[in-house]
Parts: structure tokens; sequence; C-alpha cells
């Protein structure tokens, strides 16, 4: 296939491997002049915008022994090529993790959630992907595999490397996503500030989990989005929730001291000092709605 430009004709090679073995031999023969596609959401705006300029296109959208929601005895595995509208609406994932059932209904509009992957929105590595923050709080691990059958598990704290950039290696894909389920007195609550339109990217997004001892806070994790250079948790709040009683007092000093812990920046959707200000209440509004 070809793409017809002012300078010229840019020969662009596809292929659509029917196994994940052959999807992986050809990523190893290829490795940076080829680019795995699946929903295209992000990888075709890329192009376009002429961010993104691969020699090959490797379409995964043909595996379809991929794409599952499991629910196992104590994990969630979730497929890479899994759909984010099949996300929103998984009677397991609301069960089990709702946060991650939220943060997918709430990413792009229908047309994109019918086509994007949570494997391509973790790949793509957006300081403001929805999953991702859901799944930190999750403590969730990403499964890479290479040609040969060779894995590894990444656990998703250590995935993101900086701003559209993983820890995936040259001829990696994204197999899976492991968590593991949460305990049963587990609270959880996730907000998210983006611009009024339909394809809404997150100004900031928060991600919290409490594991309670009466109205002690067992362990704590928050996860936040769009206010660092990749998807993070904040750890600082984590450490001053845990073992402590939840009261008003400690949530206004959570609210204070998050501010220092991320650094935002100024872009068309945000100043920086408006994403501190929002995180901040964000933050404080998510607490109270899981602790009351």
């Amino acid at each position: 296939m070809g793409n017809q430009g002012k300078e010229g004709i840019e020969k662009l090679e596809y292929f659509a491997p029917k196994t994940l073995s052959e999807a992986l031999i050809l990523k190893g023969k290829w490795k940076a002049v080829g680019t795995f596609i699946a929903g295209g959401t992000n990888v075709i705006p890329d192009m376009r915008a002429k961010g993104l300029r691969p020699e090959v296109l490797i379409d995964l959208s043909h595996l379809k022994n991929l794409s599952y929601i499991k629910e196992e005895k104590k994990k969630i595995r979730i497929g890479s090529l899994t759909r984010i509208s099949e996300l929103a609406s998984s009677k397991v994932i609301q069960k089990c993790a709702p946060i991650l059932s939220q943060a997918a209904y709430q990413l792009g509009n229908p047309l994109v959630r019918n086509r994007a992957t949570i494997g391509g929105n973790l790949a793509d590595a957006s300081p403001a992907a929805d999953t991702a923050v859901p799944l930190l709080v999750l403590e969730a691990v990403v499964v890479a595999e290479s040609d040969g059958r060779k894995r590894r598990q990444i656990p998703i704290d250590q995935f993101f490397t900086g701003q559209n950039r993983t820890a995936l290696r040259r001829g990696e894909m994204i197999k899976e996503i492991i968590f593991p389920k949460p305990n049963s007195n587990a609270k959880m609550g996730y907000s998210k500030l983006g611009l009024r339109n339909a394809m809404a990217v997150s100004v900031v997004s928060v991600a919290i989990l409490i594991d309670m001892d009466g109205n002690r806070c067992r362990k704590a994790r928050i996860g936040l989005g769009a206010v660092a250079p990749t998807p993070m948790r904040a750890n600082r709040i984590e450490e001053i929730l845990t073992g402590r009683e939840i009261t008003k007092g400690l949530i206004e000093d959570c609210s204070i001291e998050v501010m220092k812990e991320i650094s935002p920046i100024t872009d068309i959707r945000a100043t920086e000092d408006y994403r501190r200000q929002m995180t901040s209440i964000l933050l404080r509004r998510v607490i109270e709605q899981v602790t009351s």
C-alpha cells in the first residue's frame, strides 16, 4: 500500500498475521521500522500528523485469541486486544474493578471505544492514558512477549519510562494485563476532568483504592494522570494515609501535599497551576467519596 504526499509516494508495507507467533516474527524481522496497529486510534492520527512514519504496519486485529477478560480465583486477566468498550461493559470488571470500567467508559466517544484496545492505550504511553491510572492502583502487571516465546512481566509502575515511552524492548508486544482481585473490603473511586467535547483527553484524572480496617486505612493506592511525564502513583499521599484514621483534617493535608508531588505542564488543554489546583480538588473529592 502507498501514501501520496507532496514529497512523492512513501512506500508502506502491510502485514495481517493470523497468529501471535507470526506477528512476533514479523516484529523481530522489522524491529524499529515495523509498527503494530490494532484499533488504529493512536497510530493513524500520528501517521497523519507525520509524527510516526513506519515502513511496515503489522495489523494485530486478526488475533482474536488476544481479546478476552478472564476471572480467575485470585486475579483478572485481560488480553491486549480487548476493546475499551468491552472493558466498560464487562460484568467482571464492573464487579471486581469498577474504576477500570469507569475509566474505559470515559475514554473518547463510542466509535473510539469500539476500536481502541487496552494494549494500544498502554503502549501509546500518553501521560493522560485513561486505563493506566486505574491499573496503577490495581497494581497490574503488563505481560510482554517477543519472538521465540520469550515472555516477561513488567509491573505497571515500571512500564512507563517517559512521555510516549515504555519499558517494551524492540520486538516485544503486550500480550495481556494481569491484576490481583481487590479485597472485598477495598473501597475505590475514579474521577476525570476533561474538556467539554466527545473526544476529551484528561486534564487531570485520579483513581484511588483503599483497603480499610474499620475507620483506619490499612493500605492506600493512588494513581494520577496528565500531571507528570507519565501516569504516576502518588507515593507520598499513600504514605500519609496508610495506618491512619481518615479524617477531614487528614484529607485536607493530602489535598495540599499532592500539589507538591506532581509536575504538570501548561499545554493547550490547561495551565500548570490549573492542573495543580484541580488535582487537589479531585483527590479530596474521591477520598471523601470512598470513605464516607
